[in-house]
C-alpha cells in the first residue's frame, strides 16, 4: 500500500532551503536538478508533475529562474513566508560568498586555494546538469512530438543561439495549436497526464501531489492580489525614495537602484541573456569597474552557489570600492551599502512576480487547455538544460588548450555517483569541494 509523506513544519524545511543555498552550485540547470532530485525524489514533498508545473512558470518570468521555482515550492508548503524564507535563504547565503570573496578580491587579488576547489566543483556541476537533462527528459518526453520540441529547443539553443524567450514562446504557441485540434501528441503519457504516476507505485504519495487540493493560502483571491501588489510597490518605491534622500537622485547608489530595477524587469532568457547588458552598463555606460575586473567577477559568480545573476553583488561592490576610492575615502561603507541596493533592486521583482501569479498558476493546474502549452514548454526546457550542459563542459572539459582529463573523470564519477550510489545532489557538491581543498593542500605541501 502506497503511504503519504509526512507533513512538513516549516522550521524543518527553512533548515533544508537554508542548507541549500550554500550548495546551490551549477547556475540554473543545476540548481533546477539539485531541487526536483531533493523535493520530487527524495523527499516526495510534491509530485513531478506539480514541479514541472511550477518551473514552467518561471522559465516565462524574467529574473533567476531557479531563486523564483524555489520561493514558488515554499510559498506552496506554507504560504507567503515559506516563499519569502525560501527565496531570501536561496539568495543570501550567495550574498556573503561573494561580497566576502569580492572583498578579498579588492585587498589581495584572487586566490590559488580558491581556484584549486572550484576546478573540481566545475565538472561536478556538469555532471549535475547532465543528469537533470537525463531525469526530466525521461519522465516527460513520452511522445514523439515531445521529443521533436525537445531536439528544436537543444538546436535553437545551442547551434542558432535564439533568444531564450522566443524559444519558450514558440513553444506554448505549438502547444496551443496542437491542444486545439490533436492534444494526444502531447498530453499521451505526458508530465500533466495521469500516466505520468506509472512507475511511482512503491514511493510513497508526495505531500503536495496530483491529486491533492490546492492548500487554503494557495487559492486565488482578488483582495489578497490587490495586497501583495501594494505591498510589492511600497517595497521597492520605500527604499528608492531613502536612497535618493540620502545620496540624491543622480547618487551612485540611486542610479545602481534604478539601474538594477532594470535588469531585473528585463532579464527574460536567465542570466547569460542579460549578463552582456549588466556588464555594458557597469563598465562603458558607468564606468563602475573595468573591463578586466567584470569578467573576474563573472568567474567568481560561475563558480559559486546562488543564481548567476548573482554576479551583481560583485559589481555593486567594486563599484561601490572604486567610487570611494577615487573620493579617497574609507571604501568599506559604499562598497557594502552599494551591495545591498544591488541584491535588493535586482531580486525583489522576483518575490513579486511569484507572491502576485503563484495563485492564479496554481489554480491552472488542472485546467487541460493548459496543460498541453505547458507540456511542449516542458519539453523545450529539457532541450535548453542539454544546451546549457554543452555551454558549460567546452570551458570545463576544454582549456588551457586541450583536452582536460581529470576534469572527464570527475564528470564520470560524479554520473556514476548519481546513478549507482543514488548521491545526491549535496553529497557530490560536498565530495568535490573536500577533494579540491585536499588537492590544494597537497599541492602546497609538495611545493
Amino acid at each position: 500500500m502506497t503511504t503519504t509523506t509526512q507533513p512538513v513544519t516549516l522550521a524543518e524545511a527553512s533548515r533544508f532551503w537554508f542548507q541549500l543555498g550554500w550548495v546551490s552550485f551549477g547556475g540554473p540547470a543545476g540548481q533546477i536538478a539539485l531541487l526536483q532530485r531533493e523535493l520530487v525524489e527524495r523527499r516526495r514533498w510534491l509530485s513531478e508533475r506539480r514541479y514541472l508545473h511550477a518551473l514552467n512558470y518561471c522559465m516565462l518570468l524574467p529574473g533567476p529562474e531557479a531563486m523564483q521555482l524555489a520561493t514558488y515550492l515554499g510559498w506552496l508548503m506554507h504560504g507567503v513566508p515559506g516563499g519569502l524564507i525560501a527565496g531570501g535563504l536561496f539568495v543570501i547565503p550567495s550574498v556573503f560568498v561573494l561580497t566576502a570573496l569580492a572583498s578579498i578580491y579588492a585587498l589581495w587579488g584572487q586566490l590559488p586555494l580558491l581556484a584549486s576547489v572550484f576546478a573540481v566543483l566545475k565538472p561536478a556541476v556538469l555532471a549535475i546538469v547532465l543528469m537533470a537533462a537525463w531525469r526530466i527528459g525521461r519522465r516527460t518526453l513520452r511522445t514523439p512530438l515531445l521529443v521533436a520540441l525537445s531536439i528544436a529547443g537543444f538546436l535553437a539553443m545551442a547551434l542558432l543561439n535564439l533568444p531564450y524567450p522566443l524559444v519558450v514562446i514558440t513553444a506554448a504557441v505549438i502547444g496551443l495549436v496542437v491542444a486545439r485540434w490533436r492534444p494526444a501528441l502531447l498530453l499521451s503519457g505526458s508530465a500533466h497526464s495521469p500516466g505520468s504516476a506509472q512507475g511511482t507505485a512503491d514511493r510513497p504519495d508526495a505531500l503536495h501531489d496530483d491529486h491533492t487540493a490546492s492548500p487554503e493560502h494557495a487559492r486565488f483571491s482578488k483582495r489578497k492580489l490587490a495586497l501583495t501588489l501594494l505591498i510589492w510597490a511600497l517595497a521597492l518605491l520605500l527604499p528608492l525614495a531613502g536612497v535618493v534622500a540620502i545620496n540624491g537622485w543622480n547618487g551612485s547608489l540611486a542610479v545602481m537602484a534604478r539601474f538594477f530595477t532594470r535588469v531585473a524587469l528585463l532579464s527574460f532568457g536567465g542570466a547569460y541573456a542579460v549578463l552582456p547588458y549588466v556588464a555594458q552598463g557597469a563598465v562603458e555606460q558607468f564606468g563602475w569597474l573595468s573591463a578586466s575586473q567584470m569578467l573576474d567577477g563573472l568567474a567568481l559568480g560561475e563558480t559559486t552557489p546562488g543564481p548567476l545573476i548573482m554576479v551583481v553583488a560583485f559589481v555593486g561592490f567594486m563599484g561601490g570600492w572604486n567610487q570611494a576610492l577615487a573620493a579617497s575615502t574609507s571604501p568599506w561603507p559604499l562598497a557594502l551599502a552599494a551591495v545591498a541596493v544591488t541584491v535588493w533592486f535586482t531580486f525583489l521583482p522576483s518575490f513579486g512576480f511569484i507572491l502576485a501569479g503563484a495563485p492564479l498558476v496554481e489554480a491552472s493546474r488542472n485546467d487541460l487547455r493548459l496543460g498541453a502549452p505547458l507540456s511542449a514548454i516542458t519539453a523545450v526546457v529539457v532541450g535548453v538544460i542539454a544546451s546549457l550542459a554543452l555551454f558549460f563542459a567546452g570551458p570545463v572539459l576544454w582549456s588551457n588548450g586541450g583536452f582536460q582529463v581529470g576534469a572527464a573523470v570527475v564528470v564520470v564519477v560524479a554520473l556514476w555517483a548519481q546513478l549507482k550510489l543514488r548521491w545526491s545532489v549535496l553529497q557530490v557538491i560536498g565530495a568535490a569541494a573536500a577533494l579540491g581543498v585536499a588537492m590544494a593542500v597537497a599541492r602546497q605541501v609538495l611545493s
